[in-house]
């Protein structure tokens, strides 16, 4: 029996702190609406953030890797009234990049994270190269006298 190969995964992840905490999403669909809005996709609680404050969109980069791209304002290009505070910039859109801070309004902010990491095939409970390291003699009350 061949071992399967490490299949490599990654993960793009928007750490959200609000009024409320934090909250960690995995951004997989192709578009996100951002604001205190009901209707917004993700929802940030604060009075400080607009209904709909932010958009994020999945875009394929030249080497052809899927990247986020985070955007001021609504679908219909109305702006939110603070804007967006990117890496201590002010800007209108942004290239999502690892480690990136996006501040929506006073004590408001998300991180973007791109995770890669290697997903391991799990070993069927049946074979037959598996060794136990555990003696079944060792479970049990007689353990504590034999050790």
């Amino acid at each position: 029996m061949a071992a399967k190969p490490a299949q490599p995964v990654t993960d793009h992840l928007l750490i959200l702190r609000d009024d409320k905490g934090r909250k960690e999403v995995i951004l997989r669909d192709a578009r996100y609406t951002l604001g205190r809005g009901e209707n917004c996709s993700i929802r940030i609680q604060s009075q400080f953030v607009s209904r709909y404050h932010a958009l994020i969109c999945r875009f394929m980069r030249e080497d052809g890797t899927i990247g986020y791209r985070i955007v001021d304002g609504d679908e219909q290009g109305k702006a939110s009234v603070n804007g967006l505070m990117i890496n201590g910039k002010k800007l209108t859109s942004h290239d999502l990049k690892d480690g990136d801070t996006v501040v929506f309004g006073p004590q408001v902010f998300a991180i973007y994270q791109h995770r890669r990491y290697d997903n391991f095939p799990t070993i069927p409970p049946d074979d037959p190269f598996d060794i136990t390291l555990i003696d079944p003699a060792m479970i049990g009350n007689d353990f504590e006298e034999k050790y």
